[in-house]
């Protein structure tokens, strides 16, 4: 009888690239939560057109997932799936031009504030406010302190799943979504920053700064805010304090006592422990003032065998 023959590791089967390919990489460590399983594949892509290349070369069958920051996100402790892309240093350049400033989508939002602000730039202080980069804002529209990324944004440079580099200057921005078709991936964006003020938008970002450290949990091991605004009525965090949710706990995940809109990991806890943590507290925001809240954390993977996926 003839030896079963091995299943190829999908790292094998893959189109050839310029950047990195690594098999089973652990995401726990590039997420803000520091918990959670492996990719089967990462992909660190060496520029623009090694990630169209790929995109363009890979089977329409295997699953792609982008990553920033790793912020405002859970990594489900089965693992992921497919291929995880996570945009490395090269794209992270930020280059100032007349009346704005282009981002690489790996640029971090506080890193864009900043360069900004130094060059006497006003409208992206804002940025500072927003734990994540460039890439993830743009696609999710992201927004806090009275800015938001869609306001702007004057183009976006993009790669479908079929590798067409593209730029769109119209991304039909919503509340924290875009209509970005799935699996665009966000390479780079023009941002609009007039000259302004030097001394008043330092000012800004030193308030944005003094806000957060006052208010939320930002040196803790946390994904941001958790859950999305209602479109009317009550903010997330008050209708959560009604529920009574405020230092809630599931194994070492807590709902901060802080800022109830964020989740925290006090050490040990599984992204499991996170996620249950947040579906209680939509059930009891839900029972308590009937109002069902939409996550705002994205989600990730698979959880263990014999754990049950949480609701999406």
């Amino acid at each position: 009888m003839s030896a079963a023959r091995k299943t190829p590791h999908l790292i094998e089967t893959l189109p050839k690239v310029r950047g990195r390919l690594i098999a089973d990489a652990k995401l726990g460590p590039l997420t803000w939560f520091r918990t959670g399983g492996a990719a089967e594949v990462l992909f660190r892509p060496a520029d623009v057109e090694d990630l169209a290349g790929f995109l363009a070369a890979l089977d329409p069958a295997v699953p792609v997932i982008v990553i920033g920051a790793g912020s405002n996100m859970i990594v489900r402790d089965g693992g992921v799936p497919g291929v995880i892309i996570r945009l490395p240093a090269a794209f992270a350049r930020v280059a100032l031009d007349e009346g704005g400033l282009v981002a690489g989508a790996a640029a971090l939002d506080l890193t864009v504030a900043e360069t900004a602000a130094e060059a006497g730039r006003e409208g992206l202080a804002f940025l500072s406010g927003i734990p994540g980069t460039i890439g993830g804002a743009v696609a999710m529209n992201a927004g806090a302190y009275g800015g938001e990324t869609g306001a702007v944004l004057d183009w976006a440079e993009i790669v479908t799943r079929e590798g067409f580099c593209a730029r769109r200057d119209d991304l039909g921005f919503h509340y924290r979504r875009t209509d970005l078709p799935e699996g665009t991936i966000v390479t780079a964006a023009r941002l609009r920053a007039p000259e302004g003020d030097r001394a008043a938008t330092a000012e800004a970002m030193a308030a944005i700064r003094a806000a957060r450290e006052a208010t939320q949990p930002v040196r803790a091991r946390t994904g941001g805010s958790t859950f999305k605004n209602p479109p009317e009525g009550p903010r997330a965090w008050e209708l959560i304090d009604r529920a009574g949710c405020r230092g809630l706990m599931r194994g070492a995940a807590q709902v901060s006592e802080k800022h109830c809109n964020f989740l925290l990991n006090l050490g040990g806890a599984t992204a499991a422990d996170i996620e249950g943590l947040g579906e209680e507290v939509r059930r009891r925001v839900a029972a308590t003032t009937g109002v069902t809240l939409e996550w705002e954390i994205r989600r990730i993977g698979l959880p263990l065998p014999g754990l049950s996926e949480a609701p999406r």
